[in-house]
């Protein structure tokens, strides 16, 4: 404890870290409070009775948990800075498939960046308008959710506009996070939604498992997620290092050129390399049965005549939970072959005039790379499988479903990971001004000097 206090007093004597830790705290708070302004002309009270009915384990509740409670509450900024990362997503897939967006992501430097960046701002205003329009039908179903004295022309005219103001100005606030702040803004703004019902969900967990006379299962429960949270640090922070040595290069030393021994690093594979993005999509495809259902069958789509259809709309049912494991296993693969480059890995390490040991440059240093990240994947792809369902996992031995979305999923995922790489970035700025860092040794455990395959080069 003396040492936290005396490491927080460390970061308050650096004026521009301080300044930035104040810009940022100032900028989720504005965003928090944009979550409670709601839209003109829609009754929050008629919104609340629609929550309380309809269940939390939905994909609305999942955006709900995203967007920190904007989403039920009808708010200005409902839409969240999803739209943005969305956008993203998009612009990235597409680097990877049109010559267009690969050139401008690895050749054209900052330029290319640049247009990148205007391109994502484009596109996310463009998904805002279609979701927004989507938004709208929603609340419009909700009975009475829209005031009627309202005129219908007005409150879509208007309320689109909002909400793509709305979407805009949380993609704004992200940018200025990451420019004058400290941390990834988009993705400080996702975890500050989702620590946001972090609370709530813990209060109703603790009074359900209270009044039943569970407090050692409580105890329990507790210590079942620290173990959660510190194997998902581990697995995000793990890499396989695959040694490197630079050639030998001249030097003169007394008049006298000699060679010198060549420069030992590694090259760090990543064993979770895709991230959160094989569980997102993984849980989008299986939004695809629930949705055919649901224009099938209506409000009776949980009473569909096939068997195998009501286990895959039911999230937690044994079916659905094997089907989502196994395309949590079999994307993370996919999404690793897309953003993991072993012959363009091989290539920068030829330019280098480096190699790794035992293997000829080229062709063989590519399937070399490519073997060890296919093992590695592994592991990485079974363990992301296990925190897609652990939610599931949790309902069953009787969890209450809000405090079990925080057992796995993208949820935690998510929040772990921005913690991470908020810390680091506090951590760097304490160590270059000489003063101790947040972790006893220096640096965060499993950060390396040399970029990870796949974060580009």
């Amino acid at each position: 404890m003396k040492r936290l206090l005396t490491t927080l007093q460390n970061i308050w004597k650096i004026k521009e870290l301080r300044e930035r830790i104040g810009w940022t705290l100032l900028m989720l708070f504005i965003f928090r409070f944009g979550s409670f302004v709601v839209l003109p002309g829609v009754i929050p009270s008629a919104l609340d009775n629609s929550a309380s009915s309809s269940g939390s384990s939905d994909l609305l509740g999942l955006i709900n948990t995203f967007t920190g409670g904007a989403w039920s509450n009808a708010s200005v900024m409902a839409l969240g800075i999803m739209p943005y990362i969305t956008a993203s997503i998009i612009i990235q897939l597409l680097g990877f498939a049109v010559p267009y967006f690969q050139r401008l992501q690895q050749k054209e430097g900052e330029s290319g960046r640049k247009k990148l960046t205007q391109l994502t701002r484009l596109l996310t205003v463009a998904i805002t308008l279609v979701q927004g329009g989507g938004y709208l039908t929603y609340i419009n179903s909700i009975a009475g959710a829209i005031d009627p004295t309202m005129p219908t022309a007005i409150f879509w005219l208007s309320s689109t506009i909002i909400l793509s103001a709305g979407t805009v100005f949380a993609m704004w606030l992200g940018e200025r996070i990451t420019d004058i702040g400290v941390g990834n803004g988009a993705s400080l703004l996702i975890t500050i939604g989702i620590i946001a019902s972090l609370p709530q969900a813990l209060a109703g967990e603790i009074a359900l498992q209270i009044g039943a006379g569970g407090l050692f299962k409580l105890i329990l429960e507790f210590a079942m997620f620290f173990v959660v949270i510190a194997a998902i640090i581990l697995i995000i922070q793990g890499v396989r290092k695959v040694p490197i040595q630079f050639a030998k290069h001249m030097v003169q030393r007394a008049g006298t050129v000699m060679p010198a021994a060549g420069v030992r690093d590694y090259i760090p594979v990543k064993v979770n390399a895709a991230g959160v993005m094989p569980i997102i999509f993984a849980q989008a495809l299986m939004f695809v049965p629930a949705t055919i259902a649901q224009f099938a069958f209506g409000s009776n789509a949980m009473t569909a005549p096939s068997g195998l259809l009501r286990q895959l709309i039911n999230p937690h049912s044994f079916t659905s939970t094997v089907f989502v494991f196994i395309l949590v296993v079999a994307f993370t693969y996919v999404y690793t072959a897309l953003i993991v480059n072993p012959t363009q890995y091989a290539e920068y390490l030829k330019r280098q005039n480096a190699f790794i040991p035992g293997v000829k440059p080229g062709k063989p240093t590519a399937d070399f790379i490519d073997a060890i990240t296919t093992r590695v994947t592994l592991p990485g792809s079974i363990f992301l499988g296990i925190i897609a369902i652990l939610p599931s996992i949790a309902i069953a031995f009787g969890i209450n479903a809000a405090f079990a979305r925080f057992f796995g999923g993208t949820s935690i995922l998510i929040g772990v990971g921005v913690v991470l790489d908020t810390l680091q970035q506090i951590e760097s700025h304490l160590l270059m001004r000489r003063y101790d860092g947040l972790v006893k040794s220096g640096k965060l455990h499993g950060r390396s000097r040399m970029q990870t395959i796949g974060s580009g080069m």
